[in-house]
């Protein structure tokens, strides 16, 4: 836990939360927000600030119980018909919160106040500068 890491109050009980789903691994809870109604966050019970800091074990537990939220918040109302799941690192990013979150915002149509923005750079590259930075980032899996 840390002392000025406000999801870690929220964990700690120190500051109140609208909880869906907790056990020994993660705690999920309403975002505050309501980016759509049903937007939950789900977040690791031990402190990491963001994906980079996960191991292999902790990203298992954590992502084995994502499913299982998002179909809860699927049930709960008959009106979304899709999900997205966000994880923000860095603040060029949008994180916000410097601990480890997942987004799970559920969707009811394109007109529901959620967009993402992915520009098309196709073509933009090579064939060959995209074989060199698959290359690269390839050769850093390894670790």
């Amino acid at each position: 836990m840390e002392e000025n890491c406000v999801f870690c109050k929220i964990i700690a009980g120190d500051i109140p939360s609208y909880t869906v789903y907790e056990d020994e691994v993660v705690k999920a809870f309403l975002d505050i927000s309501q980016v759509t109604e049903g937007h939950v966050l789900v977040i690791p019970k031990k402190h990491v600030a963001s994906l980079f800091e996960y191991d292999a074990n902790l990203a298992g537990e954590v992502f084995s119980r994502i499913p299982k939220i998002a179909r809860a918040i699927q049930k709960s109302n008959p009106n979304i018909v899709g999900l997205n799941l966000m994880n923000n690192n860095g603040e060029v990013a949008y994180q916000s919160v410097f601990h480890s979150h997942f987004h799970l915002l559920p969707r009811y149509g394109s007109q529901d106040g959620f967009k993402a923005i992915f520009a098309d750079n196709t073509g933009k590259q090579s064939t060959e500068e995209l074989s060199t930075l698959a290359q690269k980032i390839s050769q850093e899996v390894g670790e």
